[in-house]
């Protein structure tokens, strides 16, 4: 098998493969996001599609293998540049959120968080993203919800915490942290919400901490990630996640069902 099929096996669309670095590309599951990335240096590779994976798979080719005499040479250029793309990603976020102003915005709005604001910036809400406090990128989201990031920023490892002066808890989403907020001031506990962005990414946080409360989405991939965090968590019915239940059921019964978390 060709690490091309090995991709497309494992919903990856490779348009033209690049090697010696790691690509972000479409997925089958969402054409027109960079949902997938891969990495293939013309013998050994790995795949991961962001929606399915929490990890990435490698592959190995069964072909006859060459040396490529020049390899280290295109890992060091492949190294710097990919330390580069991180830089100007780190310096665009800095850019937007120097720019951005805090106001309301249509997705929080149709997420019942009408009242909560957020840096704006040309009509996307911008959701910092830090690794151990330093700014390296910054999740953007439209109206229609629509979300993406900065191309070549860190992503592994980086959060938005939502205060600082609790019990940990990590959440995939943001709007997903925002309900948990409102929920731990109703029942008046302190909190520290780190915000993931992915599923993966709550993955390697949740590792970090010392017995976090879980608040998973009711997803195949929420509840496998979930499972491997702790082993108990908070899980709403199927499809939703914490800020579904609580427009569903209101903050005060959202509330409580986080109670015996606590």
């Amino acid at each position: 098998m060709t690490f091309e099929q090995f991709a497309i096996e494992h919903g990856l669309l490779i348009d033209s493969l690049t090697q010696d670095r790691w690509m972000r590309v479409g997925t089958v599951d969402h054409p027109h996001k960079k949902n997938g990335a891969y990495i293939f240096d013309g013998r050994n590779g790995a795949i991961i599609n962001f929606a399915v994976h929490d990890k990435h798979i490698p592959y190995v080719s069964r072909e006859p293998y060459t040396p490529d005499p020049l390899a280290h040479i295109k890992r060091d250029k492949a190294e710097r540049e990919r330390k580069e793309r991180q830089a100007k990603a780190k310096h665009k976020a800095s850019t937007i959120l120097h720019h951005a102003n805090e106001s309301t915005h249509p997705y929080l709005e149709r997420k019942g968080l009408g009242e909560c604001k957020g840096y704006v910036w040309n009509g996307l809400l911008i959701l910092p993203m830090r690794i151990d406090g330093a700014l390296v990128g910054c999740q953007m989201i439209a109206a229609d919800g629509t979300k993406r990031f900065l191309t070549g920023q860190i992503t592994k490892g980086a959060t938005l915490k939502i205060d600082t002066k609790g019990r940990n808890i990590v959440c995939e989403g943001f709007v997903t942290g925002m309900s948990v907020r409102r929920a731990m001031r109703f029942l008046r506990e302190r909190y520290t919400i780190h915000v993931c962005f992915s599923a993966g990414n709550m993955l390697e946080i949740g590792r970090q901490l010392e017995n976090p409360i879980v608040i998973a989405d009711n997803d195949p991939m929420g509840v496998g990630t979930a499972k491997k965090i702790a082993s108990r968590y908070w899980l709403g019915e199927a499809g939703e996640d914490f800020n579904d239940t609580e427009q569903r059921i209101g903050t005060e019964l959202a509330a409580e069902s986080l109670r015996g978390f606590l």
